[in-house]
Parts: structure tokens; sequence; C-alpha cells
């Protein structure tokens, strides 16, 4: 004589399960009573097919509540025949801090950089709207349907509606951080039917970051640096200076290793005593004339000997006594 089943529940949750497929080990009765959860519905299935949903609460299986498979297993009024089907128990909760991002570069193009491929990763939340239709569509005859299948699927998703936003926005780069909301907004109402389509609704979709690739980040980092020495509109001197730093402090550490090559040692000392003359015409010249200085002093000649300001029409350093030309 087959087993036949008195309560059907599903109690057990680990919070990543959407989707628990209840084994029962045995035939349903009718009489049988089925707990349901507030954050469950419990879905009956046979061949494959969905026939009779139930909400939260305590439910007694009988020929009223289960009509649809009641009428395909044309059981008799008022019978206690067992019968075999699946339950399917949904959660209804919100499944928040899901994770997206893009595991290859998407292509962007930037009317200051030109072509860029970006990195995005963020965050969103999701929920069950229709169980049958996301049973039907995702899980089919699958035991246990979790989040991390869910996740995998939904990214390829969210990325491609990246792609379209970013290309048909035409946001400049340097605009999107404080984007973030307006594209984050756009890129749900343009998913909201992918995930409609499985039975599903977000409840939230949030960018974390949108990051370009390393060399354009060091470049508006030097950008910004040239911008806190108020050096904006010459970028190539600025890169000039650095490269004299660098090339000052490799020498000193030339220097510092002569005793173990003397030849070495010496080529430092020559390139830090060639960069220590340059280095202060270099500064004076980046720098620019000093503020609320008039073009006279700064057009001002010099003595050839020890390079002090000389009068105008002066024939004698008055600093040296040099004879000046002229």
């Amino acid at each position: 004589m087959p087993l036949t089943l008195e309560v059907i529940e599903w109690r057990q949750d680990d919070g990543t399960e959407i989707v628990h497929r209840f084994e029962p080990g045995g035939e349903i009765k009718l009489g049988a009573q089925l707990t349901v959860t507030e954050n469950q519905w419990a879905v009956f299935f046979r061949d494959g097919r969905a026939y009779d949903a139930f909400e939260a609460g305590r439910h007694v299986l009988s020929t009223a509540n289960i009509p649809l498979l009641v009428e395909l297993l044309k059981l008799p009024y008022g019978g206690r025949t067992p019968f075999r089907a699946d339950v399917y128990f949904v959660a209804r909760k919100l499944f928040a801090d899901q994770k997206w991002g893009t595991r290859e570069p998407v292509v962007f193009r930037d009317p200051q950089f030109g072509m860029l491929r970006l990195r995005a990763h963020g965050r969103y939340a999701i929920h069950v709207v229709d169980p049958r239709l996301f049973v039907n569509v995702l899980v089919g005859t699958l035991g246990r349907y979790t989040t991390a299948e869910l996740e995998d699927y939904l990214r390829e998703v969210i990325v491609a509606r990246l792609n379209d936003a970013l290309g048909e926005l035409a946001i400049p780069l340097l605009d999107l951080p404080r984007q973030y909301d307006e594209l984050a907004e756009e890129i749900q109402r343009r998913v909201a039917p992918d995930v409609a389509r499985l039975g599903l609704a977000l409840a939230g979709f949030y960018i974390g970051a949108i990051v370009p690739p390393e060399e354009v980040a060091r470049v508006i980092d030097e950008r910004s640096s040239m911008a806190a020495v108020g050096l904006e509109g010459d970028y190539l001197r600025f890169k000039a200076a650095r490269a004299l730093g660098d090339a000052a402090a490799g020498s000193g550490g030339a220097a510092g290793e002569a005793a173990a090559g003397g030849a070495a040692a010496g080529m430092g000392l020559g390139v830090g005593a060639g960069l220590g003359m340059a280095l202060p015409g270099m500064l004076r010249e980046l720098a620019g004339p000093a503020p609320g200085a008039t073009a006279s002093a700064v057009a001002a000649p010099a003595c050839a000997r020890c390079r002090g300001v000389l009068p105008a029409g002066a024939r004698f350093c008055p600093q040296c006594g040099a004879p000046q030309g002229g």
C-alpha cells in the first residue's frame, strides 16, 4: 500500500534559495494539510505543468481548493484517492544585495579620450511576482534554484542594457560619476521587461563604479595634479617637470653607489650637477611671472657675468662691475 502524506511544508531556507521542490517520498492524499508561510507560495505541478498556486496560510487539500488538479485526475467527488504531484515552494521575499559586473570591458566612445574600454559593477534587488511563470521558465524540473544561477543570467542582461544606455546617452567619461543615479534608473527601466518575462521584478538597481583603463586613469590623475598647482593649460610642461624630478632622483641614487662603480658614480654626479643648474630655470619658467610683476620687470636685462638685474642703459654691472656689451 503506498505511503500517503498528511502534512506538506518547507521550513528550511539558507537565504539564497528561491525555489525548493518538496520531495514527497510518497503520494499526496486529499485531506492532507499544506502549510505556506507568509514569505512563500506553493505551486502544484503535474507532468511539468503548473496548476494550482497557494498563498500564505494552512490549506486542507480537497476537490474545492485544487480544482485544476482534480479536473486533470478526474477524481470522484469527495474521494480520498491519493495522487502524485510535485509541490514547488517559491520564496516571495526580496533578494537584496545581488551583484552584477562586467566580465569583459565594454567599449565606450568618449568625446575627450576617444574609444575606451570601461569596467562597471554594482548591486540590485529582485523578487518573484509570478511564481508559476518563474518555475516554468527558469526552474523546470530542477529540485532547487538559488540566486547564484539567477545572477549569472541577469549579469549578461544588465551588461547588454548598460552597453545600449552608454552608447545612446553619450555621457562624457568625466561626467559619469555625477550621473550614476540617472544612469541606474535608465538601466533599470530597460531591464524591467527582460525580468518581467521571467516572472520577476527589480526592486532597486545601483551602480557602484564605472572604471576607465589604467592608462586613462593615470592621465586623469596627472591633470588633477596640474590643476592643483595652477597649470591646467600646460600639460606638456608638467610632464617635463616630472621627468626632471624623476631623473634627479635617479642621479642621486647613482652617486650614492660610487663605491660600487666609479664610472656610474661619475655619470650620476655629472647628471645631478647639470640638473641642479637647469632645474631652477625650469621651475621659474613653469611658475611664470610672480603675481603683480610688471612687464618691464619681467623683461629687464641681466648681467652677463653674475646674472644680476641691470639698470636700464647701464654700461657696467652695479653688483660685480663687469662691463656690459653695447
